[in-house]
Parts: C-alpha cells; structure tokens; sequence
C-alpha cells in the first residue's frame, strides 16, 4: 500500500473537493428524504443536521489520522498502527463487507426507483427481478473486463447532481410554509424515531472515508487533504438540508409515502415534463452508482488477498485481467442482501457497517496523540480530546438504539473476520 506513486498524476486542492463532493453524494439523497419525513415530520432537518454534525466530526479525526501518513489505506492503516495487525485485520476485512452492502443497497435503490416510477414495476416480486437481471448485466461486464469506468464517472455525476439542483433551484419558490407546521409532530417527536432516523439517513453521508483511502494520489496531502475533506463534506451537508426544505416544503404530509421524492417534488412544481426528467436523471444516477460500486467491491476483496489478509484465489484474474473470483463472491453476495430488504433497511444496515471504520479511526486519533508526532502542515482536531469523545459518544447512542438484526447484518463481518485472521496466520506461519 506504501508504494512509490511519484510517477503518477497527483490530484490537487480543487480536485480533491469535488472528488470529496463525488464521493458523498450518491443514491440516498434521491430516495430517503420521505423516509426522514415518514419518521420524524418536518423536524427531520434537525436530524439532517445532526447527522452532518456528526459526519463532520468523524471526518475531522479521519483528516487528523490521515495526516500522520502518506500511505493509502485510510481506516485500516489507522487501525493496524494504533492497535496491533488483528484490529487492522478487522477493519481490512470489513472495509470489504462495506462495499458488498452498500453494492446490495444500490441494487435495492434501482429496483426502488424503477418501482416508484413505473408502478408496474413495484413490488416484491418484480423488485427481485430486477435485482438478478442488474446483477446479471454488472456481473458480466466486470467478469468480460470492460472499463467504462471514467465514462461512467462522468455521466453520474451529471446525472445526480443536475436534478438535485433542479428540485433546489426550482422547488425552493414553491415552498408552503403551512407545510413546516407543525414542525414537531407530537407522535412522531420522540428519542427513539429520531435515533431511528439519524442512523437511516446518516447513509447518504456515507463516502467521506473513500477520500482518504486515496492519500497516496493526492499532492500535498497533509496540509490538502483535512481541508479539502471538510470543505466538500460542509457543500454537501448544506445541499442535503436544501433538498430536504423544498421537499418537504412543496410535498408536505405527501413526502411520506412517496418512493421516489426528488422526482415528485419536482413533478408537483413543473408538470409531468419535469418529474420525467428527474426519473431520467435518478436512474442514471443510480444505474451508473452500480456500475462504479460492483467494480469497486470486488477489487477490495482482491486487495485482502494480495496482501495476504483473505484466501489467494481471491486474487485470481482471467485473461482481460478481471479479478473473477472475487467479482463472483462479491456480487452473489450483494445479491442475497439484497433480496433480503427494503432500501430503507439495507440503507440503515449499511450505515451501520461504516461504523466499524470509524469507531477505531475515533479512538486511534486519541493514540496517535500520544505516540506519533504530525508535521507542522498537519491537521489537529481542536478543542483537545473534546471532538472524538463527542464523535463516539454519538456513534455508541445511534448503535445502541439499532434493532439487534440489523445491528448483526452491519457488524457481522467483524466476527466473520475472526476465523479467517487465525487461518490466514497459521498458513503464512
């Protein structure tokens, strides 16, 4: 993971932002605006703002972590330097199962999108149709090793972000203040719903901690990399609060049982031409999310082979260079998770996940405190220990009020580690 990059094009300051920006905003924000409504009513904002608080913290001990090294790896580095090689071993392996769930969750936010706009698409049957069929057409082509990978890049990005931004531009004229009010709903406004919500939605600000995976590719990375990361995460939580607003705003009580809310806020303020093109611009987005998590997964797995962390032939490639074994694994997998849930469910299970990275990210910046030095360019988290105590404490409270299945779904794979450490250790031993 350390090694020399010198000769490859290094990304600067701006392009780090908007890769930053890139990275954060996926699926989540086209679908699960109706589910903060559905839990918490209007007051759900708040729970956004909760959520970008806490991302923001998370990302301020990843920034500090990721200041102290020049290696990619992100989580894992941190993890194996502060606690030993049987933590990074963990946090390696479940890095892998985080991308297999959030590929599962992709598949799920398709066929939930599809549904929401073609009504004879929607239900459970149809939606485990077009799960295989996906699953199929992306298996196929990661397995044939065709890379459309910056095409693909380019056209999501356009995709997702030109109906956000619509819905915001547009949406934020025909916004209803009656709609706000009331703005606690009494039977919804309790602790539970909104734990229950801010763990759900903290999905789609999930992403901020492939950015520092990248260290390795980044020019200056110390002094570039925290600013750059809490720059793009501020853009998006102050994006995310504005689609919430209008929709909320323009949709009212009707946000909360809608399956695809950025496509009927838009169709409620510009016609049916204008929910059509919000559909168009969801299902590129989404479609192309895919595309980029099923290259991605499998390539995780692949990475744990070749540095001798999971069995070899998962490292396996075929003649186009595919890592077919893992892409196998990877996405059969994905698909059994994703017949098992609604798009909510998986979203809430794959937020969970990501607190395996970052949980010990939280604690090893309080260890590198004490047995590392940073360079003068490097990032500090300020106010002393005050921001990752807080950052875990608001990690343990949102774990503690998950159901205990989909707290076993998220963090499963940390005992599923246990077993291949021991057996991966005797066989190099």
């Amino acid at each position: 993971m350390g090694q020399d990059r010198t000769s490859t094009q290094k990304m600067g300051f701006i392009s780090l932002i908007l890769f930053g920006i890139n990275a954060i905003i996926g699926s989540g924000i086209f679908l699960l605006p109706s589910t903060g409504m559905k839990l918490f009513g209007p007051a759900s904002i708040l729970v956004l703002l909760f959520d970008g608080c806490l991302a923001f913290f998370i990302a301020m001990c990843f920034a500090e972590c990721a200041s102290y090294f020049k290696e990619s790896g992100g989580a894992y580095v941190y993890a194996r330097e502060a606690f030993g090689r049987f933590v990074g071993y963990e946090v390696g392996f479940v890095t892998w199962a985080i991308w297999i769930i959030a590929e599962a969750t992709m598949y799920t936010a398709f066929a939930t999108a599809l549904g929401g706009i073609f009504p004879a698409l929607a239900g459970p049957v149809a939606k485990n149709v077009i799960i295989t069929l996906l699953y199929l057409c992306l298996i196929t082509l990661n397995i044939s090793g065709v890379r459309l990978t910056t095409i693909i890049s380019n056209v999501v990005t356009v995709g997702k972000l030109v109906p956000i931004f619509l819905v915001i531009i547009v949406g934020l004229f025909f916004i209803k203040p009656t709609h706000f009010d009331p703005f606690f709903v009494q039977k919804l406004a309790t602790v539970p719903n909104f734990a229950t919500a801010a763990i759900t939605m903290f999905y789609i600000f999930s992403g901020f901690e492939r950015v520092v995976i990248t260290a390795g590719d980044m020019k200056n990375v110390q002094k570039n990399l925290p600013k750059a990361l809490l720059i793009s995460l501020g853009t998006v939580v102050t994006v995310y609060i504005l689609v919430m607003t209008t929709s909320i705003g323009v949709l009212g009580n009707r946000l909360a049982s809608s399956t695809v809310p950025l496509k009927d806020t838009f169709q409620a303020v510009a016609g049916n031409f204008g929910g059509n093109l919000i559909s168009f611009g969801t299902i590129v987005s989404i479609g192309g999310i895919c595309l980029a998590s099923s290259f991605v997964s499998p390539r995780s797995g692949m990475a744990l082979a070749e540095n001798k962390m999971m069995p070899a032939f998962l490292a396996k490639k075929n003649r186009r260079n595919a890592p077919y074994a893992a892409i196998l694994v990877s996405a059969t997998t994905s698909l059994l998770i994703a017949y098992s849930g609604s798009f909510a469910v998986l979203a809430q299970i794959s937020a969970v996940s990501r607190f395996a990275q970052f949980i010990p990210t939280i604690l090893a910046v309080l260890v590198f405190r004490k047995t590392m030095k940073t360079s003068d360019s490097g990032f500090r988290v300020p106010f002393g220990p005050l921001v990752p105590i807080l950052a875990l404490i608001a990690s343990i409270w949102l774990l503690f009020h998950v159901s205990a299945a989909n707290l076993l779904w998220g963090l499963g794979a940390l005992i599923l580690a246990v077993p291949f450490y021991f057996l991966t250790k005797r066989h190099h031993q």
